[in-house]
């Protein structure tokens, strides 16, 4: 049984950081592409960063660009994602999501994802 739990969300002020990580177990992340995706109350969820099996492709969503980085850990089957400067409107529940890979890349959008967390809330206060 395939299961992604969430760790790491955090009530923190404007211009703090945090750590995510999204702990694997039941699979070998390791052919998996993998994302991180967010979602605020009254809003559709949406793709924050994603990474390729390999870890040698990320991509991000343009409102978090150069201030998240995602990264993975094939041999601890762990996701992670470092969020600085966060910003009010970061405030969401975050979900790791894991798609088995098709090749180099990875996507931001959930249809792609076949496996989902139960979220860790991140709050950001102004």
């Amino acid at each position: 049984q395939v299961q992604l739990v969430e760790s790491g969300g955090d009530s923190v002020q404007s211009g703090g950081s945090l750590r995510l990580s999204c702990a694997a177990s039941g699979y070998t992340t390791r052919w998996y592409s993998m994302g991180w995706f967010r979602q605020a109350p009254g809003k559709v969820r949406e793709g924050v960063s994603c990474i390729s099996w390999s870890g040698a492709n990320t991509y991000y969503a343009d409102s978090v660009k150069g201030r998240f980085t995602i990264a993975r850990d094939n041999d601890k089957n762990t996701l992670y994602l470092a969020m600085n400067s966060l910003k009010p409107e970061d405030t969401a529940m975050y979900y790791c999501a894991a798609a088995p890979s098709n090749g180099v890349g990875c996507g931001l959008t959930t249809l792609e994802y076949d496996y989902w967390g139960q979220g860790t809330q991140v709050t950001v206060s102004s």
